[in-house]
């Protein structure tokens, strides 16, 4: 379709009436921010069975800078109804991603980046959608990431451990449909939580975890992302240091949620005043 991702998704939309499974794939800051219109109406709207596989997600883009790098694409598309949100940890599960949601008659969008990240499954992984996947397993925190994240996520585990603090790091790969249960399993034994994405802290993973947890469990939750500003241009690994994308990072994150959580458990909640009309 060339430099017209607008009419690259109603084209999708228009094959898929025909019975046909498309795949429309361009940079994630075109696919949910140019067309996001086309998105809405001719895909979600329609229930259209339309696949959005978005590459050159994230500020790991690069030297592309703000104007290509995508930070906000898992909140435009989860806002959607009768939208799935995939984000993959790695390459098999990509793969795992794609054939599983050939299979499916819904609209999808599928978030990939743009930089050779860490494998973290073999080849007898299967993915589910909707499903979380737990790496590891602890009694002190939780931490939840997705996308080039988890390797991240799993680093900050290790540093944890030398402190003699265990981290459960789970793998979320869907962010629409959310894995509640696997999400509440979890904080209900750590009762701390700590979310990780390459996205904006609004609006992506981070959002979902909280909106979940504010419901059914409240407890105390720290969110590493994207503090409310575009990207940059540089390498890839500079930006993530750059904005805090780091094991270090979640590490500390991961202190803090669980001093917060002592804090809540020793000390005494004010008292709301109510004014008088």
């Amino acid at each position: 379709m060339g430099v017209s991702e607008q009419d690259m998704m109603s084209t999708a939309a228009g094959l898929a009436s025909t019975g046909k499974i498309p795949f429309a794939s361009t940079f994630a800051i075109f696919a949910a921010g140019r067309a996001w219109e086309q998105v809405r109406q001719c895909v979600a709207y329609s229930l259209a069975n339309v696949k959005i596989v978005a590459t050159h997600a994230g500020v790991t883009v690069g030297d592309d800078g703000g104007s290509h790098q995508a930070v906000e694409d898992i909140g435009l598309m989860r806002i959607l109804p009768n939208m799935t949100v995939i984000v993959p940890a790695d390459g098999v599960e990509t793969r795992r991603v794609i054939e599983t949601i050939a299979d499916i008659k819904a609209p999808v969008y599928v978030r990939t980046g743009r930089i050779a990240t860490p494998v973290i499954y073999d080849d007898r992984y299967k993915f589910r959608i909707g499903h979380a996947s737990i790496l590891k397993e602890g009694r002190d925190v939780t931490i939840v990431a997705t996308g080039l994240m988890v390797h991240i996520a799993l680093g900050a585990a290790d540093l944890l451990k030398k402190d003699g603090i265990s981290a459960t790091v789970i793998n979320m790969s869907t962010i629409k449909p959310l894995d509640e249960d696997t999400l509440l399993d979890s904080a209900m034994i750590t009762g701390a939580v700590v979310t990780a994405e390459e996205h904006l802290i609004s609006g992506g993973l981070g959002s979902a975890v909280c909106e979940v947890l504010a419901d059914k469990y409240p407890c105390p939750v720290k969110r590493i992302g994207i503090q409310d500003r575009f990207g940059i241009s540089g390498p890839p690994e500079r930006l993530l240091s750059y904005f805090g994308l780091t094991s270090q990072a979640i590490a500390e994150a991961a202190k803090k949620a669980i001093k917060a959580r002592k804090d809540c458990s020793t000390t005494e909640l004010p008292r709301v005043r109510t004014m008088r009309a």
